[in-house]
C-alpha cells in the first residue's frame, strides 16, 4: 500500500510542484490571472509561486523592440506626394496598462503606435516643402516625432524609445520627372564647363605659340650675336697672324687653293702662264 502511495504520488507532487512554480527572465515581464482577471504584475526576475488551475501567467519581452511598416504617402506644404519609409523603436514599460490596451498582441500595440506616428508624421510633413525636409529637417522632424509618440504611447504602457526615417522617395512618375530635370541641368553644367574648357584650352595655346616665337626670336637674335662676335674674332685673330708674316700666310692660302682647285686628276683650270696665280708655282720651278 505504502509502495503505491509512493509510486503515485511522487509524481503527482511533482506535477503539482511544476504547475505551481514559474520562472521570470530579466529580459520579461509577467502578468499573473486568476481566471482571466489581473491580480499582479510587478514581478522581479526569479522563481515564483502561483495556483495550478485557478492561476496562470502570461510573460512578455521587455527588450527593445522594432516596429518597421510598410511606407507611406504624405502631401508636403507645396501638396506633393513623397514616399516615407520609417521605423520605431519601442519597449513595454507598464505591462499592465499594455495588457490592457492590445491584449499583448504586438502586431495590435504596433498598429495603434504607428497611427500617432503616421499622424504625426503627416501634420510635420505637411508644414515643409520637399526641399526642407531632404536639405535638413529630417532630423528635426525624427526628434519632434519621437518626443510626441513618448507622450501617446504612454497610454498604451509603452515607451518610444526612437523614430526613424530610413528613406524619403518621390513618387516613380515624378522621380522620372525629377531626373529628367536633373539630367538636363547636369548636362547643361557639362557644356558650359566644356566650352570653358575649349576656351582656357585655346588661350592657353596661343600663349605658348607666342612664348615659342619669342623664345625662337631671342634664340636666333642670341645666336646671331654670338656668331658676329666669333666672326669678329677670328677676323682679328687672323688678322693679326697675318701681320706677323704676310708671305707665309700668302704661300698657306695659295696651297690651299691648289688642293681645292686640283683634289682629282681631271681638274683643268685655263689661265694665263703669268698670272699671280701660278706665283708660287714660278717661284719654286726658278728655284
Amino acid at each position: 500500500m505504502l509502495s503505491n502511495i509512493i509510486k503515485f504520488g511522487i509524481p503527482i507532487l511533482a506535477v503539482i510542484i511544476w504547475a505551481s512554480v514559474f520562472t521570470v527572465d530579466e529580459r520579461q515581464k509577467a502578468i499573473l490571472f486568476k481566471f482571466g482577471e489581473i491580480l499582479r504584475s510587478d514581478y522581479e526576475p526569479g522563481l515564483h509561486f502561483k495556483m495550478p488551475v485557478i492561476n496562470n501567467v502570461r510573460k512578455f519581452d521587455q527588450r527593445i523592440l522594432t516596429i518597421d511598416q510598410q511606407p507611406e504617402r504624405f502631401l508636403t506644404a507645396e501638396k506633393k506626394d513623397l514616399i516615407v519609409d520609417s521605423f520605431v523603436k519601442w519597449r513595454i514599460v507598464a505591462v499592465e496598462e499594455y495588457f490592457k490596451t492590445t491584449q499583448g498582441d504586438e502586431e495590435l500595440a504596433g498598429r495603434l503606435l504607428y497611427q500617432n506616428i503616421n499622424n504625426g508624421l503627416r501634420d510635420e510633413f505637411g508644414k515643409r516643402t520637399v526641399q526642407e525636409v531632404i536639405a535638413g529637417d529630417r532630423t528635426e522632424i525624427m526628434k519632434i516625432m519621437t518626443a510626441e509618440a513618448t507622450d501617446k504611447a504612454k497610454t498604451l504602457g509603452i515607451e518610444v524609445i526612437d523614430v526613424r526615417i530610413k528613406k524619403i522617395d518621390l513618387p516613380a512618375r515624378v522621380s522620372d520627372s525629377v531626373y529628367r530635370r536633373m539630367r538636363a541641368e547636369r548636362e547643361r553644367v557639362a557644356r558650359d564647363f566644356r566650352s570653358k574648357g575649349a576656351e582656357a584650352a585655346e588661350r592657353i595655346r596661343a600663349d605658348a605659340d607666342r612664348q615659342r616665337s619669342i623664345i625662337l626670336a631671342e634664340a636666333y637674335r642670341d645666336s646671331e650675336i654670338v656668331r658676329g662676335e666669333g666672326d669678329a674674332k677670328a677676323t682679328n685673330i687672323y688678322a693679326q697672324a697675318f701681320s706677323k708674316d704676310e708671305d707665309f700666310f700668302r704661300f698657306h692660302r695659295s696651297v690651299n687653293a691648289y688642293k681645292n682647285n686640283f683634289s682629282t686628276a681631271d681638274d683643268i683650270i685655263l689661265l694665263e702662264p703669268d698670272s699671280e696665280y701660278f706665283r708660287y708655282f714660278s717661284e719654286s720651278g726658278g728655284q
